[in-house]
């Protein structure tokens, strides 16, 4: 296993952390070296350039999400055959769940991991008093190990220089490189059509070009030297995988619906799950032989149209709904199974149909941030009063006239609200699920599969 890892940290939002770090990636891959990402917190979309630029999927880790020995395993387990890891941290170094605490922070990812940091700070109309922001960074943790900086958005070479000099004297950490302030130097498409763009390799002479810009101004043997740290013990290994699958469950995987962090997917295997994924977008059905359904988040509004018009889709997740195969939607899967989407132009797509009402989109974030989940009486996930973490992220709001059942309590910083819809087997709402935070939720996932599998059995 590799014992070289690196978190790159930024002093806050807007230092253009993730560029840098997909540039860092493409400029180590250039080297030669072997490189796995890691995103801190919950993301669906950095994760996927990450995955592009190194060619291994890359893996989301997230400390309040989940247990730290989990999150240990997850860096160990997926580096073993890299050169070097990056982990890209979220919003700024001690940004987190809670602004009293590190908790959820990049920082004490850092602290779990036992890894060095790497600083990004924006040198922009600044010199000494980098080094100030430098030391400050230092001194509000010292048990985090800082050991290097990058210069990003620096007018000129000269300008660097005296960044470095005064970060080098005052901070004692060296300075490994720079970026120049170039406001053309940003990720496309950072949101909308991103997965067919990677897909099509539309984004790859993009990286080679960050690539060599970071090569030309960053020491990357440097960068490799500083990522050394201690190897990451493993004590009892939670992902494993058993010989013979015992159920099968359907995963819809496209543009359309891709938000799926890595880990949900190797602890249902781990606990006996089969999955087979097929495309809405591309008129795929639910296979005839699933017994259980999965539909995640994503974009169903930008391809709304498109799903409308697929009606032997929308027939085949209706019928095997309707059939009781357990089936969990989230965000955008919740979206597909309503009754319609309504786009912000006003147009009506009808989607699936079984959850009365419509999701309508709108220009501002309707939903921000972690939840703390327990199901109602009755959802299948939550058997034996368990909790569950995850986080909401949506600009649509659902609209219904008809009384339904909530599937969840959710908790966040504005207090408990009712989530969620459910009716028997099915367990849609906007919560996106890390399965870490509560195994028990796979067990009784698959278990509610096996049972209603021998339910059909016997009754033929």
């Amino acid at each position: 296993m590799s014992n070289r890892r690196l978190v790159i940290a930024g002093t806050g939002s807007g230092v253009g952390k993730t560029t840098l770090t997909i540039g860092l990636m493409a400029a180590l891959r250039q080297a030669g070296y072997r490189v796995q990402g890691f995103k801190c917190g919950p993301d669906y979309i950095d994760p996927t350039y990450h995955t592009a630029v190194t060619e291994r999927t890359s893996r989301n880790i997230d400390s309040w999400m989940l247990e730290h020995d989990m999150v240990r395993e997850i860096v160990a387990r997926t580096s073993e055959d890299a050169d070097i890891s990056i982990m890209e941290g979220v919003m700024g170094f001690f940004d987190g769940k809670n602004p009293l605490t590190n908790e959820g922070t990049t920082a004490e990812i850092s602290l779990i991991t036992n890894s060095p940091v790497l600083l990004v700070v924006n040198c922009a109309s600044m010199a000494r008093s980098a080094a100030a922001i430098v030391k400050g960074f230092q001194q509000f943790l010292p048990e985090a190990n800082i050991v290097g900086v990058i210069a990003n958005r620096v007018g000129s070479e000269g300008h660097y220089k005296l960044v470095k000099a005064a970060i080098e004297q005052e901070c004692h950490i060296p300075v490994v490189g720079y970026l120049k302030r170039n406001d053309d130097l940003t990720i496309p498409e950072r949101h909308l059509g991103l997965i067919p763009s990677i897909e099509r390799g539309e984004l790859t002479p993009f990286f080679e070009q960050l690539g060599k810009l970071v090569h030309d101004t960053i020491d990357i043997e440097k960068v490799y030297e500083l990522a050394l740290a201690p190897k990451i013990e493993i004590n009892d290994p939670i992902f494993t995988k058993p010989s013979v699958p015992q159920v099968k469950i359907a995963v819809a995987r496209d543009a359309a619906f891709n938000f799926y962090y890595e880990e949900n997917f190797e602890l249902l295997k781990a606990y006996g799950a089969e999955l087979v994924e097929f495309s809405p977008l591309k008129g795929e059905t639910v296979p005839q032989d699933a017994d259980g359904l999965y539909i995640g988040g994503g974009f169903p509004e930008e391809f709304a149209e498109t799903l409308a018009q697929q009606i032997d889709v929308k027939n085949s997740v209706r019928a095997a709904i309707q059939k009781g195969i357990p089936t969990l939607a989230e965000c955008g899967g919740f979206m597909f199974l309503t009754d319609a989407i309504v786009t912000t132009d006003d147009t009506c797509h009808e989607m699936v149909g079984l959850i009365p009402g419509q999701v309508r989109m709108q220009t501002k974030l309707a939903a921000l941030g972690y939840r703390e989940v327990t199901g109602k009486p009755g959802n299948f996930l939550f058997k034996g009063d368990i909790r569950a973490k995850g986080h909401e992220f949506h600009y649509s709001t659902f609209h219904s006239e008809k009384e339904f059942s909530p599937a969840y309590d959710t908790k966040g910083m504005r207090g408990m609200k009712e989530e969620g819809y459910m009716n028997n087997n099915l367990i849609a709402g906007y919560t996106h699920f890390h399965f870490g935070s509560s195994t028990e939720m796979v067990e009784n996932w698959v278990e509610q599969c096996k049972a209603v599998k021998k339910e059909r059995r016997d009754a033929v």
